[in-house]
């Protein structure tokens, strides 16, 4: 399933500290309401765009610097046949050092080419993660309700 999964990567000159703060500064680059923490191992929050998506995350590794990674779960997509496409699917994000600069991977694992909304959601996710995420990390601002 390694090469199945929806993946995202770009290289930025701020340091791995910053990018790992804006991971967490999730409202700060995706769109929609998120209610919880979502700063903190171990919390769960929730994100919902109108009567679109829903999902419950739950932060199951926050390694400062270095990687965070969120749990689905629970979801409802409501433009697919199987509502529940995304739970029991993670998000992960790694962050790596490059000489002076920072790589950040992004990791849909489970969001795979036969999901029916692989489509619209790693469209969504290219946009968010290389749009909106990437300006929240080199400018300090993102575009989360741009859409």
């Amino acid at each position: 399933m390694n090469g199945q999964n929806f993946r995202a990567a770009f290289t930025v000159d701020q340091t791995p500290d910053e990018v790992f703060a804006a991971i967490n500064n999730v409202r700060g680059w995706w769109s929609g309401n998120i209610e919880g923490r979502t700063e903190r191992a171990g919390e769960e929050w929730t994100y919902r765009y109108k009567d679109v998506h829903y999902s419950k995350q739950k932060i199951t590794e926050l390694v400062p610097g270095k990687k965070v990674v969120w749990l689905v779960l629970d979801g409802y997509l409501s433009f697919v046949e199987d509502k529940t496409e995304w739970t029991g699917t993670t998000m992960t994000f790694d962050i790596l050092k490059k000489g002076d600069n920072t790589e950040v991977r992004f990791t849909h694992v489970g969001l795979a080419p036969d999901y029916e909304c692989y489509g619209a959601c790693s469209n969504a996710w290219g946009s968010y993660i290389n749009g909106s995420f990437r300006r929240l990390i080199t400018s300090g601002t993102g575009e989360p309700n741009r859409e």
